[in-house]
């Protein structure tokens, strides 16, 4: 007996398996007894309910079958013909909108079975980001019925200064069981008077700005916030964990674990990794998002890793040309970082500026030493070393670490 074919081989072998389904029947095709079988047209018997492959673009899209399963083709969770039943999910598109925001719960829910459309105000292609071009499915004007409207983020400041978008978003949230936003999605919920009462997160770097927004408590710890209705979740890949979520709430834990292998998507439902927790917040700005735009130097990035309570980067200097004068750029930046208010990561009021105590080596002119506490006023050291590279002679080897005072931090 043959191994079930999954989406992934499908995807695979699809060039040969096309061609042979136009020359063989559905029964042929579709053998083996323990999937549901193709459902003859005009049967005899009683009435009962068909199934079909949810929409995969596939052959299998004309099949019909007498029972509930996988489809034998494409792998996917087979749904009552018509959709009666099933979870149906809205998807907001504008320009901009980042790839991931929709594509990642898209994954999740059609995996799970989910029937899911595009909605735009307009029928005309969009451009999301990385220049990708779509066409929506559907308008605001004639947008069908849904159980879950999905809102993601990207280039999200022109959605909200479109009153006709706003208002869609305000009336479709009353019509749904469900809203999610992904990412800056949920400075679109928020413009829309969603937020209001809520506990809400956002991508990393723009949490406490939800807080513009009134009666808003924000996060940064979790991977996505569930009101019971409305849910936040952070950024890009945030929405998977998000969707799958929401389908366990809808369908059973059961479905989404197995949507979430069928994915081959390493998924925990109380996942510890959250970017906003990540120690490298309290390095030099240009570097939080693993870049090395410092301010004042020329530097290119050599590696950049840590966790909650650690962090370290290096990067390689071409300027300023001297230790002494890079020692000054680093306490500079370092300075800044820490003179930012941060919002507390309890969800309490924002913080005061953390206090920064330099310290020079006595041994070493080339190490920078500091200290500080972090929003909850743990303390924490920091460690900057200013090296000649060894291969590179006229550029400098920069290593900056930090970690919470009870670890020993070298660089």
């Amino acid at each position: 007996m043959c191994a079930p074919v999954n989406r992934r081989s499908f995807v695979a072998s699809i060039a040969t398996l096309v061609p042979a389904a136009a020359l063989l029947r559905p029964t042929v095709l579709l053998a083996e007894t323990r999937y549901p079988k193709p459902r003859a047209s005009g049967a005899p018997g009683k009435k009962s309910v068909s199934y079909i492959c949810p929409p995969c673009g596939q052959p299998c899209d004309k099949l019909t079958f007498d029972k509930p399963g996988s489809c034998p083709v494409c792998g996917m969770t087979l749904i009552p013909a018509g959709g009666e039943g099933v979870p149906t999910v809205a998807m907001l598109l504008y320009d901009g909108v980042e790839i991931i925001d929709i594509a990642g719960p898209w994954e999740a829910f059609g995996t799970a079975g989910f029937l899911v459309h595009t909605v735009a105000e307009k029928p005309d292609p969009l451009t999301l980001v990385f220049n990708q071009r779509v066409v929506p499915d559907f308008t605001f004007d004639n947008a069908p019925r849904a159980d879950i409207l999905l809102v993601p983020g990207g280039g999200f400041t022109q959605a909200t200064e479109n009153p006709r978008l706003i208002g869609w978003i305000r009336s479709k949230a009353n019509d749904v069981s469900h809203v999610m936003s992904v990412c800056t999605g949920a400075f679109i919920l928020g413009k829309a008077g969603l937020l209001s009462g809520q506990t809400a997160t956002a991508t990393y770097g723009m949490v406490d700005d939800l807080l513009d927004f009134p009666n808003v408590k924000v996060v940064h710890d979790q991977r996505f916030v569930d009101n019971g209705k409305i849910m936040t979740t952070g950024g890009l890949t945030s929405g998977i964990d998000g969707a799958l979520h929401l389908i366990s709430r809808l369908l059973g834990l059961g479905a989404a674990q197995s949507a979430a292998l069928n994915m081959e998507y390493d998924w925990s439902p109380n996942a510890q990794f959250v970017r906003s927790t990540l120690a490298d917040r309290f390095l030099p700005d240009g570097l939080v998002f693993g870049k090395a735009n410092i301010q004042g130097a020329k530097a290119t990035l050599i590696s950049t890793e840590g966790t909650t309570d650690h962090w370290q980067a290096k990067i390689l200097v071409s300027a300023p040309n001297t230790s002494n004068e890079i020692i000054d750029v680093l306490r500079n930046r370092i300075t800044a970082t820490a003179a930012r208010d941060v919002q507390s990561m309890t969800g309490g009021p924002a913080a005061h500026p953390r206090a920064v105590t330099f310290r020079a080596s006595r041994t070493n002119p080339n190490q920078l030493t500091w200290t500080f506490p972090d929003e909850q006023g743990q303390a924490w050291r920091g460690v900057g070393l200013v090296e000649r590279d060894s291969v590179m002679t006229d550029r400098f080897r920069v290593t900056l670490s930090v970690a919470r005072a009870e670890r020993r931090t070298r660089a």
